[in-house]
């Protein structure tokens, strides 16, 4: 029936209306708060092209996890960045790794916390690339021996899901053989499975000291033009054993995440990258837009379009609104 026997319009009249047909929540539970672990005590170090993001030494992170945790963000994912880096990122597999370090002190003060590690070798290595280079090349198979390595090590800290980031090809089935051998078939996998070559991760290589020395990383991570391959990754990370998906960025690539949403049955989670958030902030500091409507628009947004998980450097602020009821 069309207009005007059909008025849309009837169920957006009052809040409680409005409240009561409402498709799509956010939660507290939906975040995941990114955080840096760096050598040190006491260090609480301001990221500057990230307002109120900071690269943490271990006491100061497990503050900054307490914190987030009791504003109801279930879950933290791990970045570190070591005293030494050399040329295959060998720091990310030591037992007392920066990572390894936070993921113990987390385990012993806050152990219902998720701890997410992530899985890579751009903030390990001095140069800066994912893995480990021949001919000025990344290596895709000499680099997934390194991540069994670095995964293991990491399970064995208390990593409670493990997080390949690097794009290699294989890297889910490689990860996932590591584990089960090493004891750890329990912990689940939570692969970067559509990784873009976006622009969007400036902000993020500043926190993470991860700016490649040349080059980019265009010959391992997508292409931003491309939607079939990303299905293709995606399908190959879920044969290859992967437990959940995930898209990064986020709202610049919500078809993705929709279409992914629409094909696999995994839970799926999205990166609201370091630019995404940036640019927010550095509006809201002009006065051009409402922080926190824009902030949780955008959040509902990804939602909306199929992902169970968020991961923002917005998350204790967003679980607070959330909490108290925001409505858009």
């Amino acid at each position: 029936m069309s207009f005007p026997v059909t008025r849309l319009r009837r169920l957006r009249r009052t809040p409680t209306l409005r409240r009561m047909v409402r498709e799509t929540r956010l939660e507290p539970a939906d975040f995941v708060l990114p955080l840096f672990a760096v050598p040190g005590e006491g260090v609480a170090r301001p990221v500057s092209s990230l307002p109120g993001v900071f690269q943490h030494s271990v006491d100061r992170l497990v503050e900054a996890a307490g914190a987030a945790s009791e504003a109801g963000v279930p879950a933290v994912l791990l970045f570190g960045i070591p005293e030494h880096k050399d040329a295959v990122g060998s720091a990310s597999w030591q037992e007392d790794g920066i990572v390894q370090q936070a993921l113990s002190a987390l385990k012993r003060s806050l152990p219902e916390l998720v701890t997410i590690a992530d899985l890579c070798f751009c903030e390990y290595t001095d140069h800066g690339h994912c893995g480990v280079l021949v001919d000025g090349q990344v290596d895709n198979d000499a680099t997934l021996e390194n991540l069994g390595r670095q995964a293991v090590s990491l399970a064995r800290a208390g990593a409670d899901v493990i997080a390949p980031s690097d794009m290699m090809d294989g890297r889910v089935a490689a990860v996932r053989k590591a584990l089960d051998e090493a004891g750890f078939s329990q912990l689940p996998i939570l692969s970067y499975a559509v990784k873009f070559a976006s622009a969007l991760y400036g902000p993020f290589r500043e926190a993470a000291q991860s700016t490649p020395s040349f080059g980019n990383r265009k010959g391992y991570q997508m292409d931003p033009a491309n939607r079939r391959e990303a299905l293709r990754e995606a399908a190959l990370d879920v044969e290859e054993g992967a437990d959940l998906l995930m898209v990064k960025p986020a709202l610049p690539y919500l078809d993705i995440l929709a279409a992914l949403r629409e094909r696999f049955d995994l839970p799926l989670a999205a990166y609201h990258v370091s630019g995404e958030f940036a640019m927010l902030k550095a509006a809201a500091e002009r006065g051009w837009i409402d922080y926190e409507r824009v902030l949780m628009e955008s959040l509902l947004a990804i939602r909306r379009a199929g992902a169970d998980w968020i991961v923002t450097y917005a998350a204790p602020e967003a679980a607070q609104l959330a909490r108290a009821g925001w409505e858009p």
